[in-house]
């Protein structure tokens, strides 16, 4: 599906707010800046699914360094656009990250919830360091969480996106921008 097509068939995508080139330029600097950060040492890459999954395979080629990688699953929004509030872990990591240098690569931060979740709970497994890379961080959370996420991507306003990994209902993760979504007129 191209981005033309999935607008003429779909009134809920509105607009494009961060374009492929756009994102690619981005990960790539952000891929030097971990490259320079973590020089002589083997991070490893804790992507969360399914939507940060894109970004974190992209991410780690543009890191010239041994990266190593693994996955998490948590939901607190299931299929609704809504939060639940409540965090829940679907897939457990695969590797001991206890001295590790770990980076968990998140594809949004909306209010933060699932950030801190996910930090106090790879905290109480003894990482040598823990940091944090989002591709996308809600403007409104400006200050707020500058100190907890050290790689960003890009700020964007309050409203609903997909592509590039983002999805509503398992939609639109293929799109290779980033679009505004109308929940008004999406099902």
């Amino acid at each position: 599906m191209t981005d033309q097509n999935a607008l003429n068939g779909d009134p809920a995508l509105s607009k494009i707010l961060v374009s492929h080139d756009e994102i690619s330029n981005r990960v790539h600097d952000l891929g030097q800046e971990i490259t320079n950060d973590y020089a002589g040492r083997v991070p490893l890459l804790i992507g969360v699914l399914k939507g940060g999954a894109i970004f974190t395979t992209d991410l780690a080629r543009a890191i010239d360094l041994r990266v190593e990688l693994d996955f998490m699953a948590v939901s607190s929004y299931g299929s609704s656009t809504r939060t639940s509030g409540v965090v829940r872990i679907l897939k457990d990591l695969d590797e001991d990250i206890e001295g590790r240098d770990v980076i968990l690569v998140e594809d949004i931060v909306d209010s933060g919830l699932t950030l801190r979740y996910l930090r106090k709970t790879l905290l109480a497994r003894n990482p040598g360091t823990l940091e944090f890379c989002s591709l996308l961080v809600r403007e409104e959370q400006q200050g707020e969480l500058d100190d907890l996420v050290k790689y960003v991507g890009f700020k964007l306003p309050a409203v609903w996106v997909v592509g590039y990994g983002l999805d509503v209902a398992q939609r639109y993760r293929n799109l290779p921008d980033i679009w505004e979504y109308d929940t008004s007129v999406g099902s």
